[in-house]
């Protein structure tokens, strides 16, 4: 009895204690709450650079607690982890950088900032300014002897010699009206036009003799020459001054057209040929403009924008101008692009101008409009390979370019009946470069259906396939050695990205990542390690170290969400399949709820587009909406997020299934996703709803306006509603030109079926969308009110561009979202 009593009185005592210790702090899952962002899970480590020595990595951060806007800092770690701390702004100066251009010897990195050009020192880790100057200069390149730099200042290209620092201006590229003008002097230290006096004062070199005036014109001046002596002395004076400025100097000025632009000037590795990248602007594009009516000035301001589809595009071609005489030739790719038929030179038109001096010539503008991308030289500097691709979006062409003629040969050619992909995971450019031997070109391309790795030699020959499966290669390097390959690819799960690696010839593949999820790796100088941002479902991205070896262990070096964010269960979502209606089988994310019963409710989010995925094994770049999903869930709703049609990480023919026709088959597989959930988990069908921002927004759009009896209530974030009043890179691969295919935009823009709509409508837009412009949602609202539709409202967001910023502003925007749901699904 005495042994119960105290055990009794222990008992109550812990209640007692228990009852004095505060209760455990429970995450506050509110709207407000969640949409404060990379507040509450954190900023993304970002762009990781390693130190020459392979110990430490550098790369861009900032706390969850950190001001919005405030822009990243400069961090660094030592790869196992310790003393990792922020740099001061004099500090992060010295940081190795992030882009830049590594010598020979792999000692050194040329690089820009705020236009002056600095090098890195690897061994060191010492920073060294080369220029100050009030000209901008960029894109510095070491020559293959190591010993200077070359870089491009106001359009033309310079020489820098490290030991002794003398400048050379090795081209002398003029905009148009400065041919026969006074030549720009030249920069501090720089070879220009040489100064030469004349009788009563000095003048520039001429880009050649004074341009020749009308024949009367003509007839006074030799008259004032014959007449007058002391004229007769200046023009000797200034004809030998030009002869001896052409025997010194025998380069002759490269004067652009009214029209040309130069988009970027490069060196060839012999040091004889620029290569100038020349962009003509299409004829009577007119570019947009974007009201923004929050100002310091507290005027509205005008922010220029994009253009429209179908606007006439820039030009592309590429001028090589001999660095010693100034005289440029043009690549041709006449072998692809034909120019248009020649008229018959028995049959001169007497209508038509004496034909231009060879010199004056612009290049022929081919029959089929192609751009052309900057050379890619192999090692050795003794070949060449250019990129090109048709303006119509279907083929895509690697030509061999020889650099003293400027001819070029077919290597490998892609086409695409519906649009060409740029090879690679999503938003990568075609992966080109040479291998070891500076005889074969690698690439990558979907010609079977998924991005694959390829290798065609240079001289002659067929493409071989150097991977081959129904996954995606999406991005490929070479060791610093050659002889191997390192691959992201999505084989064996559509939902992860690993790093593999593989020898240079192709063969198996070794896996170096294992840890589920999605990993973007850097290795090391050395290569003996890799620095990896990963993240996984319900994981924020994190920066990691780990071994050059299959299995090794990862080291995590950061944490970036608060303590607070750790408080919550948050779900490792389930993928499920479900079969479309044409018998494809469509991945999805499920968000149950506990205790879901048969007649609940349902909401539908559709990701946007741009090529992206959302249905994997990574932390989401809708990471707002992975949050919102666990809120409603909270309060009862079933959530489904569909990888549709159009979406990344399928192969070629997911990825064209939206062809002349979004909201067609992309549109379907919501549709049967909304059966599937009605069919397997019970969902009353007219409890559904959908939302989505940008491509997501038109889709919910489409969905209202065609589909009213399958989704009772839709929110619309800043979304296209006329697709022929979107840019024209992104929707001329889909539905071609507007003036061209007007069927395709009729169908796929969601303006014409509002008559349609029945459910209860929300439109949410920044004002200041400098993507899909709020145009967009202020002509569908114009329609709206003249077809008489009252189910329906606007939130504007004044100081709001295509992705928000301000946590006031998502929290205002989800708030309503929930809104809607909660009155129109009950």
């Amino acid at each position: 009895m005495q042994i119960l009593s105290k055990r009794l009185a222990c008992i109550a005592g812990l209640f007692l204690l228990a009852a004095s210790l505060p209760a455990e702090k429970k995450f506050n899952l509110s709207i407000e709450n969640i949409m404060r962002g990379p507040g509450l899970f954190g900023y993304e480590p970002a762009t990781p650079v390693w130190s020459g020595d392979s110990q430490r990595i550098y790369f861009q951060w900032k706390q969850a607690a950190d001001a919005v806007l405030k822009p990243n800092d400069t961090y660094v770690v030592n790869r196992d982890g310790s003393e990792l701390r922020k740099l001061t702004d004099e500090e992060a100066k010295q940081a190795p950088p992030v882009f830049g251009d590594l010598s020979k010897d792999k000692q050194h990195v040329a690089f820009s900032r705020d236009g002056d050009i600095f090098i890195y020192d690897r061994p060191s880790g010492a920073v060294r300014q080369i220029t100050k100057t009030s000209d901008g200069e960029s894109n510095p390149h070491f020559t293959a002897d190591g010993k200077r730099i070359w870089f491009t200042r106001a359009n033309n290209l310079y020489l820098l010699t490290l030991d002794g620092g003398m400048l050379e201006q090795l081209t002398d590229i003029r905009s148009a009206g400065a041919a026969g003008a006074a030549a720009p002097a030249p920069p501090a230290g720089g070879l220009g036009g040489r100064q030469g006096q004349g009788g009563g004062g000095q003048r520039a070199a001429a880009a050649g003799d004074p341009p020749k005036g009308t024949d009367s014109q003509e007839f006074i001046k030799k008259e004032e020459r014959d007449l007058l002596d002391i004229i007769k002395q200046k023009a000797l004076r200034r004809e030998e001054d030009e002869a001896k400025r052409k025997r010194e100097n025998p380069r002759k000025p490269f004067t652009l057209t009214a029209r040309q632009a130069v988009g970027g000037i490069t060196l060839a590795p012999d040091e004889k040929t620029a290569i100038v990248m020349l962009v003509e602007p299409g004829d009577q594009a007119k570019p947009a403009v974007v009201p923004n009516y929050v100002t310091e000035s507290a005027y509205t301001e005008d922010i220029p924008s994009r253009g429209k589809v179908g606007d006439p595009q820039a030009h592309t071609r590429i001028a090589l101008v001999d660095v010693e005489k100034g005289e440029p030739r043009y690549v041709d790719i006449s072998e692809i692009a034909p120019p248009p038929s020649k008229p018959d030179p028995a049959k001169p038109d007497p209508a038509k101008p004496e034909p231009a001096k060879p010199e004056e010539r612009r290049p022929a503008v081919p029959a089929r409009d192609v751009s052309l991308g900057q050379p890619i030289w192999s090692e050795d500097g003794a070949r060449a390979v250019v990129v090109a691709r048709a303006a119509d979006n279907k083929d895509r062409w690697i030509l061999a370019l020889d650099a003293a003629t400027g001819k070029t040969r077919m290597l490998s050619h892609d086409h695409d009946d519906a649009w060409i992909s740029g090879g690679g995971g999503p938003g990568a450019a075609a992966a080109v470069g040479w291998l070891g031997n500076n005889k074969d070109v690698y690439f990558l391309s979907e010609r079977t259906g998924f991005s694959q790795l390829y290798v065609v030699a240079a001289d002659a020959g067929e493409p071989r396939a150097l991977t081959e499966g129904k996954f995606e290669v999406q991005t490929a390097r070479l060791s610093e050695d050659k002889s191997n390959f390192y691959l992201t690819t999505n084989e064996g799960d559509p939902g992860q990205v690993h790093l593999y690696t593989m020898l240079s010839t192709g063969g198996r593949r070794t896996k170096l990542t294992t840890r589920v999820g999605h990993h973007a790796p850097l290795l090391s100088p050395d290569e003996r390690w890799i620095a990896d941002i990963y993240s996984y479902t319900n994981k924020p991205p994190e920066l990691y170290a780990l071994e050059n070896r299959g299995g090794a262990e990862m080291k995590r070096l950061t944490t970036s969400p608060t303590p607070e964010f750790g408080e919550y269960n948050w779900q490792d979502v389930p993928i499920v399949k479900f079969k479309a209606s044409d018998g494809v089988e469509v991945p999805a994310r499920l968000y149950k709820p506990g205790g879901f019963k048969k007649g609940g409710r349902a909401v539908m989010f559709v990701h946007g587009a741009g090529y992206l995925q959302n249905v994997h094994r990574w932390w989401s770049s809708y990471s707002h909406e992975y949050l919102f999903h666990h809120f409603l869930m909270e309060h009862g709703y079933l959530v489904i997020d569909v990888d549709y049609r159009g979406s990344a990480g399928y192969g070629r023919d997911w990825r064209t299934g939206i062809y002349r026709h979004m909201g067609g088959k992309d549109l379907d597989d919501h549709v049967d996703a909304a059966r599937y959930i009605v069919r397997e988990y019970g969902v009353d069908p007219k409890k559904i709803g959908l939302y989505g921002g940008s491509y997501g927004g038109f889709i919910t759009l489409m969905a209202m306006f065609t589909q009213p009896d399958v989704f009772a209530a839709g929110a619309a974030l800043r979304p296209v509603t006329d697709w022929a009043h979107y840019n024209h890179g992104y929707t001329s691969n889909i539905l071609n030109m507007p003036q061209k295919d007007a069927e395709a935009y009729r169908q796929s823009s969601p303006i014409y079926f509002a008559n349609g709509l029945k459910g209860a409508l929300l439109i949410c837009h920044g004002m200041v969308d400098t993507n899909v412009h709020f145009q967009d949602t202020v002509r569908l609202v114009q329609k709206l009110i003249e077809l008489g539709k009252e189910n329906w409202e606007l939130a504007a967001f004044p100081v709001e561009d295509h992705g928000f910023v301000q946590p006031s502003s998502w929290a205002d925007e989800y708030k309503r979202i929930f809104k809607l749901f909660e009155k129109n699904l009950k």
